[in-house]
């Protein structure tokens, strides 16, 4: 079945594309909150997380970056 007009058609492509090629140039082991240079690549100039659908890694490694970037907030490494 396809949708009823050409928007909802360029939508539904939208939405169903593929994921970005993966990231494997991340060192899980400088993954830690004291790091800031390396998570701030992971957030945008407000301060938001970036989600991992833009930044392309799993979601194992994402769950790890959102807690060091949390973690490095609270202890004021990161704005």
């Amino acid at each position: 079945m396809q949708p009823k007009t050409r928007e909802r058609l360029s939508n539904l492509r939208r939405a169903n594309r593929k994921m970005p090629r993966r990231r494997m140039d991340i060192p899980v082991d400088q993954l830690v909150y004291s790091n800031p240079e390396l998570l701030s690549r992971f957030t945008s100039e407000t301060g938001k997380i970036i989600p991992r659908r833009i930044t392309g890694v799993s979601a194992k490694l994402h769950r790890k970056i959102t807690n060091a970037i949390k973690r490095s907030r609270a202890v004021n490494l990161l704005p």
